[in-house]
């Protein structure tokens, strides 16, 4: 899996991958992620990204020339590194024609809320493109030109795209084959069966007068799993009713 990321501040993406399960799977070679400075491909002299917007307001938009280059030059150099592996691979002089075939994210709090299911289906792909904006956002007609899907982390405004796209990769890349090193460890986890996890516990037997729960040291696993799925019934309701709603009317449709 390869992460691309359009941003106006690549320092930040590249700080906050270099270190944990992130950084150790770059290093093994399972992800890569490479942080391209939109600013590279103004052709303002004076390396400005962002202009007044038409019709007046408050606040700069980011403009589309340099974010479409930029685009373009990331998806030139998938199409050039697929091509050198693969022969036969076929190239087009339209770089727009190609960068539809390669998912392109913008964060925006103008979209869906990001999900597990989401994740699942985004770690699916080879490449994924991120664009981060900036100041009042970005320019329509580029978003109309490259942008193949919107997401948002939640129902709030940040200052930039790069820390919403820091987390969608977070919770890709521990999906993709091999970076968590223990396959069951991303199945059993909240949102996986539409349930939050149940409570875990770890040594000592009991800290500060709270026990470990019998049955988890009864080493029957059929009881365990049947008192953890459980638990998950009873978190989920008290806090995440929209989840076990959702959940409950599944499982009767499945009866």
């Amino acid at each position: 899996m390869n992460f691309h990321v359009m941003t106006l501040f690549p320092e930040l993406i590249e700080g906050a991958v270099c270190t944990s399960i992130l950084g150790r799977a770059i290093q093994a070679g399972y992800i890569s992620v490479d942080a391209v400075d939109i600013r590279t491909y103004t052709e303002n002299k004076h390396g400005r990204v962002d202009d007044y917007t038409y019709g007046g307001g408050a606040g700069m938009l980011m403009q589309a020339q340099p974010i479409y280059d930029c685009h373009r030059a990331i998806v030139d150099k998938i199409i050039s590194a697929k091509n050198a592996g693969d022969p036969n691979t076929s190239s087009s002089s339209d770089a727009s024609s190609r960068g539809g075939r390669i998912r392109t994210i913008y964060m925006t709090p103008q979209a869906g809320v990001f999900s597990q299911e989401k994740a699942a289906e985004l770690a699916a792909e080879d490449e994924l493109i991120f664009l981060c904006g900036h100041y009042e956002g970005v320019d329509e007609r580029v978003l109309e030109e490259i942008v193949t899907d919107n997401i948002s982390i939640g129902d709030y405004v940040l200052t930039g795209g790069e820390l919403p796209a820091l987390v969608c990769m977070d919770a890709i890349a521990r999906l993709v084959p091999g970076v968590l090193g223990n396959v069951e460890s991303s199945e059993t986890e909240s949102f996986d069966d539409g349930l939050l996890e149940y409570p875990q516990y770890s040594r000592p037997e009991e800290w500060r007068g709270r026990k470990v729960p019998e049955i988890l040291l009864s080493g029957h696993h059929a009881n365990v799993e049947k008192w953890r799925h459980e638990q998950s019934l009873i978190r989920t309701k008290e806090r995440r009713p929209d989840l076990y709603e959702a959940y409950m009317k599944r499982m009767k449709e499945q009866a």
